[in-house]
């Protein structure tokens, strides 16, 4: 492995690590498994939209050929999606199939226009929550239409009387077609349960996509029952339509162009920055870049310009597709290409066999699609963070209105309620007794008092021009000469805000009153924004919580206090008010920060996705060097490391039973053995193995389970572990490399890890913590496969242009 290179310097489509003929067997695989799925969603789509059922089968195809090739997303695959069909099926509702043809030519320029002007992050900035409303509309819009579909009838063009028309349909219901439509549904459903819990006979069933199973197995059944049922059409190739130039005003469509193009493009961003997670989250040895988003806007503008030229369906990015391509193991672009190329192939050489599938199967394949469009993750999410008055807006916008009068109409609520946030601020003033807040009353209560007469401001939202006058009224409620306190409880505060409380502070305090402004996380406030940036914390033992109450309790003046803090008893008493002091800052500055989400942790339960196995040096503070949080990891620390082999424990299960509870019970996805330079544990080791000392203290005995690390680390040789960027320091670091890759290897041991590897569901990854440079090193493994072992550098990434 070697360190991480920016992403500018390689083609997204140039794959990184195994070798060709690898890399080209795994992507041709991959691209068989989304050929499979593509096929009858390319067609249920253009059923969906109404548009000839050749179209989806041009738009798979040139989806893959062409944005494959020219896009800067490698492992995304394109081609026709069920967030077009809405505004698909209006267009062609309004000026004929031809004419769409043209706009999607039009569409696709401006793509490429846009994607030369590298606007393409600027597109991400649509608020989730008007993007979530905007799908989820579409989703309940297509499976209203195809619950007509399904009882055997045609949809109407509106969602509303699709949904008033609905009663009468089900009075008047075909059998036949209910009953392909309820066995493509069910298969639909059922068969992901199959491949988790049907043994190896559901595992090799789990191998075909849910969409052919279902598709399939429908067709099947229609044939063998004789059911006669409207099927797939698909007319000679030499009658294939083509463009033709749109007739009418300019002005709708223009606008039928920028709501293809708006949809199309932001549809296509959000699938290719999930995809690049997705890529992320797998890990192995390939390295795929991340996507270049220019120029994969130019390629689905290419894309779109040669499917509307040729006849087929817009295109945009699909997620579905793109996750699938992800799991069968892609590296490069070449699958999405292979699977364009499927799809071609397909279209000339399997119209027989396509035109015995009955619609009413391609009508429940595609209300399924819609159904899960309406995303109850997406909705709980919108709704914890403020947002569900734009989502549900825009949803029901986009149902009643269109996708485009939708979008806009929930673009217009986002604003407003971000402006209304902006000027809502709530400013109050309390009176009485509040908890010490600097040092100063820290001594003060010490000293035996437990409170302090006070004048509470605290000032709750962001604090802009517009709150001004407020807090000017509210600051001229404090009397002269009191003891004044701001707490500042929002992100941002503008220069006219904090000029406004600067006079006040400066006034107050030459009337002989004391004047402090706080923001957030109980920091004092010097300049706007101060109080937001990421600082370094103060070390405990200096600490102003803690510092006051220990230079009290261990000889500070007062009467009888000098002589009795100096014996033991009065270092115990330091070091508890230590502790306590750093408690009550806690409960005073942090705990009303997280009490939300530990509220939530509680009732929900734990589900970290992170075992995270370590050394229990102090120096090593893991939420500090992950970034996490409460929930984010399970934690295991011991001295050095360690993970006893299975069977070697000797009384000790500690570790094993963590291991177990973390991979079988919270179904971890990745374990990370954490090492750190320095460490007092592997020094112990050398130094009792080189003297020859086998001991029988409770140190001696737990280090004997890092003995095959100096095993490994004498081998020398390839398997040595080595830094990438710089030679070992000296023989404790090379212990420490060697130490963490033998952990490793006894991990893999346990026969839970290993199960859940052999599944691919658990990924081991092993980090070197340099303490004096504050630098992580990681080294990810392939499977168990642990040598050459090389650790490589974790770098910022470089900040996007």
């Amino acid at each position: 492995m070697s360190a991480r290179t920016p992403a500018h310097r390689h083609d997204p489509g140039r794959p990184q690590g195994p070798p060709a003929h690898k890399r080209w067997s795994a992507d041709l695989s991959a691209s068989a498994t989304v050929f499979l799925i593509a096929l009858p969603l390319s067609l249920g789509i253009a059923l969906a939209c109404g548009a000839p059922l050749q179209a989806g089968l041009v738009a798979g195809a040139v989806g893959g050929l062409v944005c494959g090739r020219l896009g800067g997303a490698p492992l995304q695959v394109t081609g026709p999606a069920a967030g077009l069909t809405v505004i698909t099926a209006e267009l062609i509702q309004l000026y004929g199939w031809r004419t769409t043809c043209a706009l999607t030519v039009a569409a696709g320029l401006v793509q490429v226009g846009l994607g030369f002007l590298r606007v393409a992050r600027a597109a991400l900035a649509v608020s989730p929550a008007i993007v979530h409303g905007m799908l989820t509309g579409i989703g309940v819009t297509i499976a209203l239409a195809q619950l007509h579909v399904m009882l055997g009838g045609d949809p109407d063009s509106s969602p509303v009387t699709n949904a008033l028309e609905l009663p009468g349909r089900l009075v008047a219901v075909q059998p036949a077609a209910l009953s392909i439509s309820g066995l493509t549904v069910l298969v639909l459903l059922v068969w992901p349960w199959l491949k988790a819990h049907g043994g190896s006979v559901g595992a090799g069933l789990g191998k075909v996509p849910p969409a052919l199973a279902a598709v399939g197995l429908a067709t099947a059944a229609a044939w063998l029952a004789g059911m006669r049922l409207p099927r797939v059409d698909l007319p000679s190739w030499r009658t294939h339509a083509l463009p033709e130039l749109p007739e009418g005003p300019v002005l709708p469509l223009a606008s039928a162009v920028l709501t293809l193009t708006l949809v199309a493009t932001i549809q296509a961003l959000l699938s290719a920055v999930a995809a690049d997670k997705l890529a992320a989250a797998r890990g192995g040895r390939e390295r795929v870049p991340r996507s270049d988003l220019d120029r994969e806007l130019r390629g689905h503008g290419a894309a779109n310009v040669v499917s509307g030229m040729l006849g087929g369906l817009p295109v945009t990015g699909v997620a579905v597709r793109s996750a699938a391509n992800i799991s069968a193991g892609a590296v490069s672009r070449n699958s999405a290409m292979l699977q364009g190329l499927w799809v071609l192939l397909a279209a000339g050489l399997l119209v027989g066999a396509l035109e015995l599938i009955p619609l009413a199967a391609l009508g429940a394949l595609v209300m399924v699609v819609g159904v899960r469009m309406v995303n109850p993750g997406h909705i709980k999410e919108v709704s914890r963070h403020g947002e569900a008055p734009a989502f549900w807006i825009t949803t029901a916008a986009v149902v009643l209105l269109g996708v485009l009068e939708g979008v806009a109409i929930g673009v217009a609520v986002a604003v407003g309620m971000a402006l209304h946030r902006l000027a809502l601020t709530r400013i109050s003033v309390e009176e009485g007794e509040t908890e010490a807040r600097d040092e100063t009353e820290a001594r003060a209560e010490a000293g035996g008092a437990r409170g302090v007469g006070v004048h509470l401001l605290v000032v709750r939202g962001q604090l802009t021009f517009l709150a001004v006058p407020r807090l000017s009224r509210a600051l001229a409620q404090i009397p002269e000469g009191s003891r004044a306190v701001v707490e500042l409880k929002g992100s941002f505060m503008d220069h006219a805000a904090y000029e406004a409380l600067e006079g006040w502070r400066a006034t107050h305090t030459a009337a002989g009153g004391e004047a402090e402004v706080r923001g957030r996380a109980g920091q004092r406030l010097a300049e706007p924004g101060d109080s937001h940036a990421c600082t370094p914390w103060t070390p405990w033992r200096n600490h102003q919580c803690t510092r006051a109450h220990t230079e009290d309790t261990s000889g500070g003046a007062g009467a009888g206090g000098a002589g009795s803090a100096r014996g033991s008893g009065g270092r115990h008493t330091a070091r508890k008010a230590q502790l306590l002091g750093g408690v009550r800052n806690f409960q005073r500055t942090t705990a009303p920060l997280v009490r939300e989400e530990l509220a939530r942790l509680a009732e929900e339960g734990q589900r970290p996705s992170q075992l995270f196995l370590t050394c229990a040096d102090s120096r090593l503070v893991t939420s500090m060097i992950t970034s996490s949080g409460p929930g984010d990891l399970f934690t295991v620390r011991n001295v050095g490391n360690l993970v006893p082999l299975p069977g070697e424990e000797t009384g000790d299960d500690s570790v094993a039973a963590a291991i177990e509870y973390a991979v079988d019970i919270l179904k971890v996805e990745s374990v990370t053995v954490c090492g750190h330079s320095g460490c007092g544990a592997m020094q112990a080791l050398a130094s009792s193995t080189a003297q020859g000392h086998a001991g029988s203290s409770p140190l001696t005995r737990w280090l004997r389970h890092g003995r095959p690390s100096l095993t490994r680390l004498s081998a020398r040789g390839e398997s040595a572990p080595r830094i990438a960027d710089r030679e070992t320091a000296d023989g404790t670091e090379a212990l420490c490399l060697a130490n963490i890759v033998q952990q490793l290897e006894h991990l893999a041991a346990h026969e839970c890890v290993a199960r859940r590897v052999r599944e691919g569901a658990l990924e081991l990854h092993g980090m070197y913590f340099h303490v004096g440079e504050a630098q992580a090193y990681v080294l990810d493994l392939d499977g168990t496969e642990v040598a050459p072992a090389v650790f490589a550098a974790v770098r910022p990434d470089p900040v996007a242009g």
